[in-house]
């Protein structure tokens, strides 16, 4: 057998031995949630097409939640007051996987083309370990949206806007159409100061909300005015599945958070976000800034669920990526491929959830909030490429085209 041919069959191998090691990972850590999100999502749409009744006044049989995202979710989801039960986690699982495999593939093959990896064994290991990803694996269980809010602002990101498109932010737009807190990618557009791709990103989301709210002038109207401040639909937020800053506050005295030290905080990580999203536009690092904005999302919404946390994928996958690129031996490259598997680790191993009952205590304080300070690490210390830095090679956009200058703010 020729050399290729054997390596093949030894990649082949390692896939198949890495699939059965995640399979039999998530027969034992995985938490099967019975697409409970799902069952909310298609118990609103039901009840609204067949019974008569009204979305937002829709509460899952012995729970406090309903559907709380916007009309214009609400129009992409109405197909599913038609499918069976069984269909409807079908198209949810596939929407789920598909995207979540072409976002795989952007952030992870310009590392396997500068690496010099094989291609596809490396999106199969990456695909494999992907799987094992708590909030992805939260996400694929419970239903969510996530992945396909992730994909739509990618694909302004990481295609769009490097090809300086004149469709770049309407991904951007649809995303917070469907859920409001992707309008900080709005806020990052106008920070670096792409002003045309904010101004497509804001026509796009107020495009389909005036024609969510022209098709259902009703459940507009209750949305916006009665729905969106009914913040006990959305759970406790001391409970530890709420990895934001909120949580933290909220789990330090779960009887009276403090509100002033939680808009503290949320001031200095919005004003570090906003200093390292201009160092990383300035730099031409688009990806950085998809992975910081990401985080900071995730930081400062007042509920950041386990399942919300598929925001810090792009930032793990730029340590790979900027590990790679250092001097192989060097310092850096341990240090950064180092924070990476560490990283991974913790997210893959449901840690929080040991102290679901009790939080107290300084270990309690530190574990329980394990993810947040995973998010905050990748927002102070994610790595910016500088495409003409020493000794590093220069990046490529995305796509495998040549960079052109783009017109960024660059920083004081």
């Amino acid at each position: 057998m020729a050399q290729g041919a054997r390596r093949t069959v030894g990649q082949l191998v390692a896939v198949l031995l890495l699939a059965v090691a995640v399979a039999a990972f998530l027969s034992v850590a995985a938490v099967r949630h019975g697409f409970f999100d799902l069952q909310v999502y298609r118990g609103a749409l039901v009840w609204w097409v067949h019974d008569g009744g009204e979305i937002y006044d829709y509460l899952r049989p012995n729970t406090q939640y309903g559907f709380t995202y916007p009309p214009f979710a609400a129009l992409l989801m109405l197909p599913m007051a038609y499918l069976s039960w069984h269909a409807a986690i079908v198209v949810s699982v596939a929407a789920g996987v598909v995207t979540s495999a072409v976002l795989i593939w952007w952030l992870l093959d310009p590392v396997s083309r500068r690496a010099g990896w094989t291609r596809w064994f490396a999106f199969a290991v990456a695909l494999c370990l992907t799987a094992a990803f708590e909030p992805m694996r939260e996400t694929i269980n419970f239903g969510q949206v996530n992945t396909l809010l992730l994909f739509l602002v990618a694909v302004d990101l990481l295609r769009l806007l490097p090809g300086h498109s004149r469709w770049a932010g309407i991904g951007i737009g649809l995303a917070t159409a469907i859920k409001l807190t992707p309008g900080i990618f709005i806020v990052y557009l106008l920070v670096t100061g792409r002003i045309r791709a904010a101004f497509t990103a804001i026509g796009a989301a107020t495009a389909a909300t005036v024609l969510a709210a022209g098709l259902f002038p009703d459940a507009s109207r209750e949305f916006w005015t009665t729905a969106l401040w009914n913040t006990g639909r959305v759970g406790e937020l001391a409970f530890v599945s709420n990895q934001s800053l909120r949580g933290v506050v909220a789990r330090l005295d779960p009887e009276s958070p403090s509100t002033l030290a939680w808009l503290t905080l949320v001031a200095a990580t919005v004003a570090l976000w906003v200093w390292r999203s201009r160092v990383a536009v300035a730099a031409g690092d688009e990806a950085s800034g998809l992975a910081l904005t990401g985080a900071v999302m995730c930081l400062v919404s007042p509920v950041t669920w386990v399942h919300h946390l598929v925001w810090l994928l792009p930032g793990l996958f730029l340590l790979v990526d900027n590990g790679m690129a250092a001097p192989p031996g060097s310092r850096r490259r341990r240090a950064l491929l180092a924070a990476a598997t560490i990283g991974y680790a913790f997210l893959i191993s449901r840690i929080v959830w040991a102290y679901e009952q009790d939080f107290s205590g300084v270990d309690g304080f530190l574990f329980s909030n394990t993810y947040v300070w995973i998010s905050l690490a990748l927002l102070a210390f994610l790595p910016v490429r500088h495409p003409h830095r020493p000794g590093e090679p220069s990046p490529e956009p995305v796509d495998g085209t040549r960079r052109q200058p783009a017109d960024v703010v660059r920083p004081a």
